[in-house]
């Protein structure tokens, strides 16, 4: 079967093997492959989306003209049309910013996020905006990930009843379930990694200050960043060539432009021979069948020629607690300078303004869990706190953290399982996942980057392997990352688009 007949079969997406929707097609072709394939994701919208499971992974999407003539159009482009779904927290001309909540659900701004410009002049299609967490999972702390007011509740394709994780729940569901080539999710501390995890596709949160943050509903400015969520490696890579880069707007962004490189040049050959990597043995958590995918993982990279070092740390208590106070003092801040900027009309300008409309319309925000950290943050106000705080912790992940373990060691990077497989979702007691795997926080809270790469299963559901490596590092970790999925021997599962059940024996 040609390219492009594989393309035109109905609902194809899931069995195509990652390469396909990687491979650059010859301009001459591009608009009817990527115009072909455009038809089926949103056929698969409509059959997977709005019916028949109903992932709730699309908050809305455009119509089939307006896609053509759109993929049409950048067929001589870098990204030749294909189609980015774009978590609604970030702004797009042609839709409301939500941000999930209801009080934005009139947030029609009528711009684009310099991200997302740059991802237009690339080539790139938005095909739609993706459902998340509400508030990017930041309004309380018995939240269940995934659900907003706007978009309901997002399910896991691989088990509809387990959890999509959050805050970029549906970007990911969606990638996984075939409905855009690529999507771009945002993250403050695993929001974009756990959901590429638990979803079993790939997923690069960035350093921040990679790729701009302007006119997207903000957290923290010192760890949000937006970042792509593919089915390969060399796809998130493609879609971050489209979207890195400076932006006078926002000052985190100021080195971007010396850091700027092909992001795809030499994936096809990377190799793994001769590198050092370390282990976070630590970080395995307390479940053995995570660990066992994780030695397998290992071995793969030793098989490739990787010298594995083991390494032992344990990420500081005080870390997290320093995270918490720099989360909800830069979120009052953050939330509040956004509010007041958008050009909508919208009924809240503040962070108290989004607490009283919640009150107000408790029966439809509040039936699930309250706005604990909202109330939290609109008290968190001692500047001189948040920068201590700050400061500790850019020094515990940063310095005495990611660079110290790299430079102590003698490796070119880090490894671990990314999260453990996705949990049951829980809308009365919310998210209860297992905080003891992982070490997200760690490049999250440092601002450096960090990739996830599927690396098998535990009983159907996706774990993922993650490479953490020092600031600016992202396209070494991208090169590693390649290399490691071509070595590895683990088979990686199909979305049964069904509720979990146990594997046959």
């Amino acid at each position: 079967m040609t390219a492009l007949a594989r393309a035109a079969a109905p609902l194809a997406l899931l069995a195509l093997p990652a390469a396909a929707l990687a491979q650059d097609v010859p301009p001459a072709n591009a608009a009817q492959y990527w115009g072909l394939m455009a038809r089926d994701q949103l056929a698969t919208i409509a059959a997977r989306d709005d019916a028949g499971p109903q992932l709730n992974a699309v908050i809305v999407a455009k119509d089939a003209a307006a896609v053509a003539s759109e993929v049409a159009a950048a067929k001589d482009l870098p990204l030749q049309g294909r189609t980015v779904l774009v978590k609604d927290n970030i702004e797009t001309r042609e839709w409301p910013t939500t941000a999930g909540s209801l009080a934005l659900k009139d947030n029609a701004t009528g711009r684009d996020a310099p991200l997302i410009a740059r991802l237009r002049k690339a080539g790139g299609v938005v095909l739609g905006k993706t459902n998340l967490s509400e508030w990017a999972n930041i309004r309380s702390t018995s939240s269940t990930s995934g659900w907003s007011a706007v978009g309901g509740l997002t399910k896991n394709p691989h088990a509809l009843d387990r959890n999509a994780c959050g805050s970029s729940s549906g970007s990911g569901a969606a990638v996984a379930a075939g409905m855009a080539w690529a999507a771009i999710g945002t993250e403050t501390d695993g929001s974009v990694t756990c959901p590429a995890s638990v979803s079993g596709i790939v997923g690069l949160k960035p350093t921040v200050g990679l790729v701009s943050r302007t006119h997207v509903v903000p957290i923290s400015a010192s760890q949000d960043t937006a970042g792509p969520m593919a089915r390969s490696v060399a796809d998130a890579a493609l879609l971050l060539n489209a979207i890195a880069g400076p932006d006078p707007a926002d000052a985190a962004t100021a080195d971007a432009a010396k850091h700027l490189t092909d992001f795809t040049a030499g994936l096809g050959s990377s190799s793994l021979k001769g590198q050092r990597v370390g282990v976070l043995r630590k970080m395995v958590g307390n479940d053995l069948r995570v660990a066992q995918l994780f030695d397998a993982a290992v071995a793969d990279l030793k098989r490739a020629g990787a010298e594995v070092v083991e390494i032992d740390y344990e990420m500081p208590k005080e870390m997290g607690d320093a995270e918490l106070t720099v989360l909800l003092y830069e979120l009052r801040e953050g939330l509040g300078a956004y509010l007041k900027g958008s050009p909508a009309s919208i009924p809240v300008r503040s962070l108290d303004d989004v607490i009283a409309f919640d009150d107000a319309h408790a029966d439809a925000e509040m039936r699930w869990f309250r706005q604990e950290l909202f109330e939290q943050a609109a008290t968190t106000t001692d500047a001189a706190a948040s920068k201590k705080a700050h400061d500790d912790n850019l020094r515990l992940a940063g310095r005495e953290g990611i660079d110290k373990l790299l430079a102590a060691n003698k490796v070119s990077l880090l490894v671990a399982p990314t999260v453990g497989p996705a949990w049951t979702t829980d809308l009365v007691n919310g998210d209860h996942y297992n905080g003891s795997i992982g070490a997200t926080s760690l490049a999250a809270i440092a601002g450096y980057p960090h990739l996830t790469v599927p690396m098998g299963a535990v009983e159907g559901l996706p774990v993922g392997l993650s490479f953490i490596g020092a600031k600016w590092s992202d396209h070494a970790l991208l090169l590693a990352g390649a290399a490691y999925e071509r070595a590895r021997t683990a088979r990686l599962p199909v979305p049964s688009l069904k509720p979990w059940a146990p594997a046959a024996e």
